[in-house]
């Protein structure tokens, strides 16, 4: 940890900002200012302080964007709008670095080619992740033997405002589209995926092991299609629900909300 970190995590600890934060995050997409208002229950002012002050810290990035469908001339000038900043932020104390352990790991598996055991290790601690330690659900255990973790964080106590008028990320709410699967919802989104529904299908927007993934990226993403499938098989559900899908900018996986899809 050093003090970068540390400051730029203190920011949040203002309630409106941390709202304002978590509803821009979510979005996927650049966020106005009166957007980010409304959805934080503030005026538009205050908003405009807090989302500046997100930016000033590294968390957000912002740029100018007509807003709406007018163009050309009489359209108004360009609005501010928000978005999640590339930079990732950690705040351990006392100072731990867990980072470089398991990119040293990583590199390990690499060298020593042991890509297939990562991946049955992966898909058991995805089943030991959702309290799964007995057979795997529906569909078999894929390529995995042995019976059957990376923490996240979820939100604040109270109501999400990442969820907004929408739900999460902007789209129909995730959980309430899976109807019973929304424990699955609930555990990508604590393992920190911030899951959001699409087409049928429940995308991951964030990818927890982003830094992993840019150095060791076929390793890490066969691995972590693999934890997902574990985290399916422990909440005795379908693994090839789970399949690659790169997006830019996301996660690698994404699932199916039901069999068909």
């Amino acid at each position: 940890m050093n003090g970068d970190d540390l400051s730029a995590v203190a920011v949040l600890n203002d309630p409106v900002r941390r709202a304002v934060y978590e509803y821009v995050v979510a979005q996927g997409r650049e966020v106005g200012r009166n957007e980010a208002a409304e959805a934080a229950g503030v005026q538009r002012t205050l908003a405009a302080f807090h989302l500046d002050k997100l930016v000033e810290a590294g968390l957000l990035e912002s740029g100018f964007k007509r807003l709406g469908e007018r163009t050309g001339p009489g359209s108004g000038r360009p609005a501010k709008v928000y978005r999640r900043a590339p930079g990732e932020w950690q705040v351990s104390v006392p100072s731990r670095d867990y980072r470089t352990l398991a990119l040293v790991l990583a590199e390990a598996v690499d060298l020593l080619g042991g890509d297939e055991r990562a991946e049955e290790a992966a898909r058991r601690a995805g089943r030991r992740l959702a309290g799964g330690r007995g057979e795997p659900g529906p569909g078999g255990s894929g390529g995995s033997g042995g019976s059957g973790g990376p923490g996240g964080s979820g939100g604040p106590g109270g109501q999400d405002p990442s969820r907004g008028r929408e739900g999460a990320a902007g789209g129909p709410d995730a959980a309430g589209m899976l109807g019973d699967s929304g424990d699955l919802d609930d555990l990508l989104r604590r393992r920190g995926y911030e899951p959001y529904e699409e087409d049928g299908r429940l995308r991951l927007r964030n990818c927890p092991f982003h830094v992993l993934a840019e150095e060791h990226p076929l390793l890490v993403c066969s691995m972590n299609l693999a934890l997902c499938r574990g985290l399916l098989e422990g909440l005795g559900r379908d693994p090839g629900r789970a399949r690659s899908d790169p997006r830019p900018g996301e996660c690698c996986v994404s699932l199916s909300i039901d069999n068909d899809n």
